[in-house]
């Protein structure tokens, strides 16, 4: 019955119509930047920030979290139309679904794509609800031993997750934790890493750094590798499926959504990681394995299913523990912070309408993705035709004046070209940005808890052994990082690599 309660709490929050109409916004602008390849719901949660420093903490999450998997959603669109994943979970689609669209079954490949990832959202949502109480009353006894060591264990699995080399991935969290480490000691108040900038005593601004590695960095990127975009078809036709194709689909998305549902809490890319491990799993399990790179229903069913469960997961381990699950749940802690929030295990109690709020708003979100997705494809393919060279300085602008308004300062606005520019220097060198973003937002916490941890210890480092928990949790850390280095696994790694590039 608590259950029950709470979520008819949440649908009292989500069905406010205010709610609504930013919940309709946030998957509309995800379906949108999913459709528009190289934007990505990273890069738009992060210039979105600054606007929703006005609306009510409920508002501007479940507008957020609408941004992220509807973004899953529209990534597909692309993927089949054009072969050119609007996302990289959405690498895995274009494969099937890009050589059904050849054949002419563009319309069905897309609408398997849309129902697939409406049972997975639907299904991965339930999951949150019913899974995320529990793990939060238990995360309330967590000491600050068990929180080092589970920031360990997540640091750690990102890397494992990453793409390419581990060194490189191992070098962006260090570089993120050096940077959050900027501004004041937590403790003694002594200013450290400011070289004397009056601006930098506060600490880096969360917000300049995510627009500028994400979004800037980004913009340049695809700037300087404009493909052409030219759309396998002008119209989409028979959006259906005939109950060949129902029963084809079937044991695929209950497949991809068992797996991706898993996956999605991993930190470090477990939606990304649930495609292609849902493509490889139903390519093994199908009678007619031939099929597959040459227009399989399947190779689109399970992927989009997977990775739209695991969108709606990732956000177990932040509700619940406050730990990011990647890129994107980084910036949705740094939306918790804006609105003075401190995401963890007490927001289910000390904030229960906005919990449950967000998860309620979920179902609505899945809903409204369906009814925009299928009738709004015209739309969508008119879209493709948009240059990047026209689109990109409005969202730059865009971005600038709404970093700018949050706390009227232009030192702001000249950090977006700095970290701009950084990031933009570091994909260049085949660096990948998102550890950074996470050792970011989890290095002050890092430092707090271990060093909180060293007090209550009196400087025994053995109190992160001597307590099961957090034994535990370094135990699976190490073990992460051994399995990382295989040389089976390194080789996949690669292979995913090259894939997705």
């Amino acid at each position: 019955m608590d259950i029950i309660a709470s979520l008819g709490l949440g649908f009292s929050v989500a069905l406010d119509p205010i709610n609504i109409f930013y919940c309709f916004i946030g998957v509309l602008l995800g379906t949108l930047v999913g459709v528009l390849p190289g934007i990505g719901p990273t890069a738009t949660i992060a210039m979105l920030l600054p606007i929703t420093f006005s609306l009510s903490p409920a508002t501007a999450l479940i507008m957020l979290a609408g941004i992220y998997y509807g973004a899953q959603y529209g990534g597909s669109t692309t993927a089949i139309l054009i072969n050119l994943p609007g996302e990289s979970s959405s690498a895995v689609t274009a494969i099937d679904g890009y050589q059904m669209a050849r054949k002419g079954r563009a319309g069905p490949a897309l609408a398997t794509a849309a129902l697939g990832s409406f049972f997975a959202g639907t299904v991965g949502t339930l999951l949150l609800a019913f899974f995320a109480p529990p793990l939060a009353r238990a995360a309330l006894n967590f000491g600050a031993p068990e929180y080092f060591a589970l920031i360990v264990l997540g640091l750690l699995v990102s890397i494992a997750l990453a793409h390419g080399s581990i060194l490189k991935a191992l070098a962006m969290i260090v570089l993120g934790l050096l940077l959050g480490m900027v501004g004041q000691d937590i403790y003694t108040g002594q200013p450290r890493f400011t070289l004397g900038i009056r601006e930098l005593y506060s600490g880096l601004n969360f917000v300049s750094l995510a627009v500028g590695v994400f979004g800037v960095a980004e913009i340049l990127r695809n700037l300087e590798n404009e493909k052409g975009r030219d759309v396998m078809v002008k119209t989409v036709k028979n959006l259906w499926l005939s109950k060949d194709d129902f029963k084809r689909i079937a044991a695929p998305v209950v497949r991809g959504t068992a797996l991706g549902s898993v996956l999605g809490i991993l930190p470090g890319g477990g939606h990304i990681l649930a495609s292609f491990a849902s493509y490889s799993a139903e390519k093994r399990l199908s009678k007619t394995p031939g099929e597959f790179g040459h227009g399989a229903i399947e190779g689109v069913a399970g992927p989009e299913s997977a990775n739209n469960a695991a969108a709606q997961t990732s956000f177990i381990p932040l509700m619940t523990l406050g730990i990011p699950a990647h890129p994107v749940m980084a910036l949705m802690v740094g939306a918790f912070i804006l609105q003075g929030i401190t995401p963890g295990p007490n927001v289910i109690n000390d904030q229960p309408a906005l919990f449950w709020g967000i998860i309620a708003s979920m179902w609505i979100g899945n809903v409204l993705l369906v009814l925009l997705n299928l009738p709004l494809i015209g739309l969508w393919v008119k879209m493709l035709s948009i240059p990047y060279r026209a689109l990109f300085p409005a969202i730059v602008l865009f971005a600038c004046i709404g970093c700018f308004s949050i706390n009227q300062n232009i030192y702001d606005v000249f950090a977006i070209g700095f970290f701009g520019v950084v990031g933009y220097v570091l994909i260049r060198f085949g660096c990948e940005p998102a550890p950074l973003l996470l050792g970011f937002v989890l290095g002050p916490l890092l430092e707090e808890h271990l060093r909180r941890a060293m007090i209550i210890s009196r400087g025994d480092p053995m109190v992160f052994i001597e307590r099961p928990i957090s034994a535990t949790l370094l135990a699976l850390a190490l073990l992460a990082v051994i399995i990382a280095v295989l040389p089976s696994i390194r080789r996949k790694r690669k292979e995913v690599f090259v894939e997705e590039d």
